[in-house]
């Protein structure tokens, strides 16, 4: 039996400015599609103010009601989610059902695009704004300045659309460039990348061990006793009564930009498949999250250190999804952020973009920028190490710089 495509993903734009718009999802179901959907809905500045999910464990229904940009470009959003429903595959204008042996994810083709460029102020952002725009996924980044004031910034990217290989995309990507950067862009190269360059490293010896027990701990603060978890106004309870089937878990917490998809790839981490969930979020920023679900092997979550190891992974991945510091590196200050990558090996989306438009709204000059990813503590990290000018550190505090680099990655005012 087939369905048409555009049966698959429905799009309702609101009807009237300051409501939602409505996202409706109608595909078969597989361990993990919550979080690809959130991560792309999180990709394109969208906040999830409500969800609901309901499965048979074969088909799912999902409806996402959503805020964020006035200028989403819904038609590829659209294009996007039904990429990502993974049994569903073209066949003279139908989606028809396929096992999802024959749907393995194929690791795209990674690209080096090599900006060279006169310094000033935000123009780091500005490249990075026009490459999400463009869709082009950021791996790893290589940022230094000259002491003639000439900028080489080494972007190595995926491209969604999977065009770059092509004149045309890589015209369009140099366009756009010297659309935004003006008289500022001096050359600017796009070639195919060792795909090695973005693996992790292994263990890092450069980190102090303070650093390490501050920035990469997945260990809560102390907890009161008791059955409710509180820190921060966030608990997470497991209940096996209400369900024959099922667990249910509940999550109340306050909200951050990306929750629904800390909780989703937190789930599917952990092999967890959800068979009904609702998420609402109130105007005060409280968020309530209700979850029935069950293991790979169809079964509850009964074992109770199961149970610890999963609400514990989820507090610690509400309670810090990211990690920000400005810490000293010999006479220089470098601002640090980290946050963990899925174990599918995405890592989080607009990370780099929201610290380059924080500190341009900040007036920050960036002097050099890395970012990679490293092997610490059993997990693989994306690790954002941004050198500052320390001119301007007279002028802005450091405390100022972490909490308004912490706002903008985690949506507050």
């Amino acid at each position: 039996m087939g369905i048409q495509s555009d049966d698959i993903v429905l799009i309702r734009e609101p009807e009237k400015p300051g409501e939602p718009s409505v996202i409706t999802v109608n595909c078969p179901d597989k361990t993990g599609l919550g979080s690809d959907l959130c991560r792309i809905i999180f990709f394109f500045g969208l906040s999830i103010v409500r969800g609901d999910v309901s499965t048979d464990g074969k088909w799912c229904y999902i409806v996402f009601w959503v805020v964020g940009k006035r200028k989403t470009r819904w038609n590829v959003l659209k294009k996007r989610i039904l990429a990502a429903c993974p049994s569903c595959s073209s066949a003279s204008g139908f989606y028809l059902y396929d096992s999802l042996e024959n749907q393995l994810p194929k690791e795209p083709d990674l690209f080096l695009l090599k900006v060279s460029a006169l310094d000033r102020r935000g123009l780091l952002h500005d490249v990075t704004e026009v490459l999400c725009e463009l869709e082009l996924t950021i791996r790893r980044v290589k940022v230094s300045t000259t002491p003639d004031g000439t900028v080489m910034d080494l972007f190595f990217i995926t491209d969604t659309r999977e065009l770059l290989h092509t004149r045309t995309r890589q015209e369009e990507t140099r366009d756009q460039l010297r659309a935004v950067l003006g008289d500022f862009l001096i050359d600017c190269a796009i070639e195919l990348a060792d795909a090695d360059v973005t693996t992790c490293s292994q263990r890092s010896s450069f980190w102090p061990p303070a650093i390490v027990g501050q920035m990469f701990s997945l260990e809560m603060p102390e907890e009161p006793e008791g059955s409710s978890k509180t820190i921060n106004n966030l608990s997470v309870t497991m209940d096996n009564s209400l369900s024959p089937s099922h667990t249910l878990i509940q999550i109340l917490c306050q909200d951050h930009k990306g929750l629904l998809y800390d909780i989703m790839r937190t789930l599917k981490d952990y092999n967890i498949q959800i068979s009904y969930g609702r998420f609402s979020a109130s105007r005060r920023g409280k968020c309530e999250v209700d979850l029935f679900v069950m293991q790979a092997d169809g079964n509850k979550i009964v074992d109770p250190n199961k149970q610890k190891a999963l609400s514990s992974r989820l507090r610690m991945e509400l309670f810090r999804p990211l990690r920000v510091t400005v810490v000293s590196r010999g006479p220089d200050s470098e601002l640090l952020v980290v946050n963990p990558v899925e174990l599918s090996g995405k890592g989080r989306p607009l990370v780099f973009y929201d610290i380059t438009l924080a500190l341009k709204m900040l007036d920050t000059c960036i002097f050099s920028a890395e970012v990679g990813r490293h092997l610490i503590g059993d997990r693989e990290w994306e690790v954002y190490r941004i050198r500052l000018d320390e001119g301007d550190l007279r002028v802005v505090a450091r405390d100022t710089i972490e909490e308004e680099v912490t706002k903008m990655l985690m949506g507050r005012e």
